[in-house]
């Protein structure tokens, strides 16, 4: 994977979104893929002025937008292989929704990844798995979105869970579990416990996000943030040390020792958890919206 960088030096954050995972596009998608590009084409012409549905990261991009301001600037870019002109639906059904989102690019077919720098993306979601793996090996924090949109998540609070090993850490420890076993895993991170985590794709993510909560009290605060990990005590600790050293707060963690990840994220009311493994994101995605992020040896 490329090294993730450092986006944005003025502070905004901003988000990439394709249209499928911003809308439900099912149906028109099915279209898509048994008839055709004409047929999806005159579909969504002829119904160009019916409302789109909210998709998987919906509810994401609204409590996003509703803290924009000058104070924390967050933009969030459509991306989409439609046309512009298959596309007006699109933006007509974001205009009903009120959506502040003024910045768009239609590829008509061509991968979406490749204006990931020029538009200076924090994080990439999208529905075309390709697209998510090509912008992970370029270096983003990019998730293909798993799930059916938002059923638990908080009233009005951003929430935002992520996994460790291989989101928001290298995948330097899930390859020694993978290949030697959990004996060696469990030695070598009480042996580690002092030495920082190599940075995941997430890890620029979570800055920005904690930035952002920088600029509000504490308490109350519109932003919550969650480790949600499948590491026990004692593996606990470097991860502990990691985020220390890293100068980030994380409001909620859960080390669970196996146990299953979605009905802690129920509880949570995540917007969105992020995870390496497609096991625990369809466990998440029973409740809440999940974002599977294709790095590491799991995904080799």
């Amino acid at each position: 994977m490329a090294h993730a960088v450092e986006k944005n030096a003025d502070g905004k954050l901003v988000v990439a979104i394709s249209s499928r995972a911003l809308f439900d596009l099912d149906k028109s998608h099915k279209i898509f893929k048994e008839q055709g590009v004409e047929a999806y084409a005159k579909h969504q012409q002829e119904n160009e002025d019916v409302v789109l549905k909210p998709g998987v990261g919906f509810t994401l991009v609204r409590k996003l937008l509703n803290l924009n301001s000058k104070k924390t600037p967050i933009d969030v870019v459509l991306l989409s292989r439609n046309s512009a002109d298959t596309g007006l639906r699109i933006f007509n059904s974001i205009e009903h929704y009120d959506l502040n989102i003024a910045k768009a690019a239609f590829t008509r077919g061509e991968s979406t990844h490749t204006y990931l720098d020029e538009f200076d993306a924090d994080l990439f979601l999208s529905s075309h798995y390709k697209d998510v793996q090509k912008a992970i090996a370029s270096g983003f924090a990019a998730a293909s979105i798993v799930g059916s949109g938002t059923k638990n998540a908080h009233d009005t609070q951003l929430r935002i869970a992520f996994d460790g090993d291989a989101v928001l850490f290298s995948d330097e420890a899930e390859k020694i579990f993978q290949e030697k076993g959990l004996d060696a895993f469990s030695a070598n991170e009480k042996k580690s416990a002092n030495i920082e985590l190599k940075s995941g794709p997430f890890k620029c993510f979570l800055k920005s996000l904690h930035n952002i909560q920088s600029s509000f009290p504490e308490e109350d605060n519109p932003i919550r943030t969650a480790l949600v990990t499948a590491r026990g005590a004692p593996a606990h600790k470097r991860v502990i040390k990691t985020l220390r050293a890293w100068s980030i707060r994380i409001d909620e963690s859960f080390f669970l020792d196996g146990l299953d990840k979605g009905r802690f994220l129920k509880k949570f009311g995540a917007d969105i958890f992020f995870d390496d493994q497609h096991k625990h994101c369809q466990s998440a995605a029973e409740y809440v919206p999940a974002g599977h992020v294709p790095n590491g040896i799991i995904n080799k």
